[in-house]
């Protein structure tokens, strides 16, 4: 049985583990393995509908803005990486949502972007929270996706 919602934001690898979090700071160097319950093999597991949305969001935060140029994709990304080893001031939060308004209107899938909020964790100066809200194209129920970026160097690797 097809879900309904997968011809709108397609399929793709999982290559994240946590996707409501987003706390993983790795970008997809291991795949993820399912068990097909009818043949009892291993399979490359798939993400669908909002949650390949989801993870294409992350990876496109995840991944510095530029470094796909190689591969024809010299757009793709964020500039989120140049705010490690700031200090977590309010300039610096400002241009975390900056960065992140562009990178999600960057991304085709995205209608149009709700809300970005950005703000200091509450236990960890040294880590911001960006909270957006969306609505997905072809969607009518908005998006909410909260990504922890991390402003020290041992916390963003």
């Amino acid at each position: 049985m097809t879900n309904a919602a997968e011809p709108r934001w397609g399929s793709d690898l999982r290559l994240l583990d946590d996707l409501r979090l987003a706390d993983d700071r790795g970008r997809g160097s291991d795949l993820f393995t399912v068990r097909r319950p009818q043949t009892g093999q291993d399979d490359l597991e798939t993400l669908s509908a909002l949650d390949n949305l989801r993870q294409a969001l992350l990876l496109r935060f995840l991944t510095e803005q530029g470094e796909l140029a190689l591969f024809g994709h010299p757009d793709y990304g964020s500039r989120l990486h140049e705010l490690v080893g700031q200090p977590n001031t309010e300039s610096t939060r400002n241009r975390a949502k900056m960065f992140t308004l562009l990178a999600l209107t960057a991304e085709p899938r995205v209608a149009r972007v709700l809300s970005v909020d950005v703000a200091t964790h509450p236990r960890q100066r040294w880590r911001i929270d960006i909270t957006a809200r969306l609505l997905p194209v072809h969607g009518d129920t908005p998006l909410n996706l909260v990504f922890p970026f991390f402003l020290d160097r041992t916390g963003a690797a």
